[in-house]
């Protein structure tokens, strides 16, 4: 019979990962007697059925399944409180995991298709080697019942679901904790892992929840953030979940929800001030929503936006060219082929006359913050495709003639130019 153990979850650039595991150990340890290589860290990741999932290795060997169990390397280990605060002594002893992309601490899986979900990690911790505490010597511990999990960043978002008859959407939200008065609308659509019928997915999965944090927040004064979730994808035209018509089957459930949301929020959100975004999927439903709805939007912020350009006719870049767009994508994502998307849409509303669209266009996704570790020391090197991270990081800062964006004769990133907006 062995102890409980609590999991912290870290919301990364590359999702949900269990960044610490926190252990009781029922009497004071010293940071000068914990080491990490005092533990032996083991996990299983499994389905609803207990079953360890066999998963693809990598996003670029999806073909490639493999058991998803094995051993995770310890980075530190001190004491700790509860909440896996560093101590110099204390009765808990914190675990820092390292994290690694499609890693067995990551929280997350599409485990039984195309969607994600999360997923049981079963840990077992076992002490392999002595621990002096209080005049004893602890040895041989072993910690395998879980007890619990604490995933901060999301911890302030909320969960509703509209009340549009013919397709009520479920969604995640935000309330902005700083400034007063009405305050601007961010709205983010997912990627096409993350529709289902869990809201966290839609804000984990990625780094959604960046948007609510202090630095992006304090950008627009504090903002309302809401994610909507489609219950499939949102390019679902009703014939192909993953169609190529350029058409949706969500666009009344998505516009009623918004409108929806507004109007439970009236007195609080500026509806001059109401931006939308979104990656892959969500790119493709962000360029679908400013069509359908030109004069709705402040601004918007596609990112490897998947709505093909050959579906965009002329009326349909005459009628968005004044609204401000600023896209993201990576040159060598094979997800979403930029030549086929992006790129050529930008180029017809820059030749349409539009004033306020812009461009970052990346070679690669590098990974700019020390997340992961890349080879021989160098910044690992996301997927092509993966180019929110930019995004959500407000790392974008170019245009497409690779210049800084500049606003009011000053340079700005994405973010700080998206808060500056309005109808």
């Amino acid at each position: 019979m062995g102890s409980i153990y609590y999991q912290i979850t870290e919301v990364t650039d590359y999702g949900p990962f269990v960044t610490k595991l926190v252990l009781p150990m029922k009497v004071n340890v010293t940071a000068e007697a914990v080491k990490a290589s005092c533990f032996s860290v083991y996990v299983e990741r499994k389905d609803t059925q207990g079953e360890v999932l066999l998963l693809p290795k990598s996003w670029f060997e999806r073909d490639v399944k493999i058991a998803s169990k094995g051993y995770c390397a310890v980075k530190e280990a001190y004491p700790s409180c509860l909440d896996g605060v560093r101590s110099a002594e204390g009765e808990f002893v914190t675990l820092e995991l390292k994290c690694e992309p499609n890693g067995l601490t990551s929280t997350i899986a599409a485990a039984s298709g195309m969607l994600n979900e999360f997923v049981i990690s079963d840990f077992k911790v076992t002490q392999i080697a002595e621990i002096a505490a209080n005049g004893q010597l602890l040895s041989g511990l072993e910690f395998n019942m879980y007890a619990g999990n604490t995933m901060k960043q999301t911890e302030g978002f909320l969960q509703g679901i509209s009340s549009y008859v013919e397709e009520p959407l479920k969604y995640g939200y935000y309330v902005p904790q700083t400034g007063n008065g009405k305050r601007p609308l961010i709205i983010w659509l997912h990627g096409g892992g993350e529709g289902g019928q869990d809201p966290a997915i839609a804000y984990a999965g990625n780094k959604v929840v960046n948007l609510a944090s202090d630095t992006i927040q304090s950008k627009f004064g504090g903002a309302f953030v809401l994610v909507p979730q489609s219950p499939t994808f949102w390019m679902n035209d009703g014939i192909e979940v993953l169609g190529r018509s350029g058409k949706t089957i969500y666009v009344s459930a998505l516009k009623a929800l918004i409108d929806e949301f507004i109007a439970s929020n009236d007195s609080s959100i500026d509806t001059n001030r109401i931006y939308i975004g979104g990656c892959s999927n969500g790119g493709f439903m962000t360029m679908r929503m400013l069509i359908d709805y030109p004069d709705f939007f402040a601004g918007a912020y596609p990112i490897c936006e998947a709505l093909f350009d050959e579906t965009i006719s002329d009326e349909n870049i005459k009628s968005i060219k004044h609204i401000p767009i600023w896209f993201t994508h990576a040159k060598d994502d094979n997800i979403v082929n930029p030549e086929e998307t992006a790129v050529p849409t930008y180029n017809r509303l820059i030749e349409a006359g539009a004033k306020h669209v812009h461009f970052s266009y990346f070679d690669q996704v590098v990974d700019l913050h020390e997340l992961f570790a890349g080879e021989e020391g160098k910044p690992y090197v996301y997927h092509g495709h993966f180019s929110w991270i930019y995004a959500l990081n407000d790392d974008c800062r170019l245009d497409y003639n690779g210049k800084p964006v500049m606003e009011d004769g000053k340079e700005v990133t994405l973010m700080t130019w998206l808060a500056k907006q309005s109808l």
